[in-house]
């Protein structure tokens, strides 16, 4: 499982020209999810970001996380995270998950980071075309793999 992650000062996702979730100051998390993820790696992955201290403190320094801030959560899904590019230049997503399986995965997912951080998570819906506009702040960018676990 992978996740892309963007402290933003806003974002929001638009579908068909609709805007259907947007937050304030707090992250923006891209979620990919390949065939070989299990629970654990949602609940890994969902216990890392709630904790991740990439928010200023009184001082100035990345030392907060989201729960410390009071931010919100939007959460993307996006199997291009999983794309490959060793062949050419067109990318293969083989190792991204079939719908049957990341939906659950997902959801999952979701459900857990409400629960680490004690409140409602914005998202995107699975598998639409989506736009997705953000103000990163920083900028952070942060990537996370459950399978690399650094």
């Amino acid at each position: 499982m992978r996740a892309l992650i963007q402290r933003v000062s806003s974002a929001s996702v638009t579908i068909e020209q609709n805007i259907i979730s947007s937050i304030p100051t707090g992250l923006l998390i891209f979620l990919g999810i390949e065939d070989d993820d299990t629970h654990e790696d949602v609940l890994w992955l969902a216990g890392k970001i709630s904790k991740l201290r990439i928010f200023p403190d009184a001082q100035g320094k990345m030392n907060a996380s989201i729960i410390d801030i009071c931010g919100r959560l939007l959460v993307v899904s996006q199997f291009t995270l999983h794309a490959s590019t060793r062949k050419g230049n067109r990318p293969s997503f083989i190792k991204a998950a079939r719908p049957d399986i990341a939906t659950p995965l997902y959801e999952l997912f979701l459900s857990h980071l409400k629960q680490e951080v004690g409140q409602p998570i914005e998202s995107g819906i699975f598998g639409a075309d989506m736009q997705v506009t953000l103000v990163n702040d920083g900028p952070v960018t942060i990537w996370i793999d459950s399978k690399a676990k650094e």
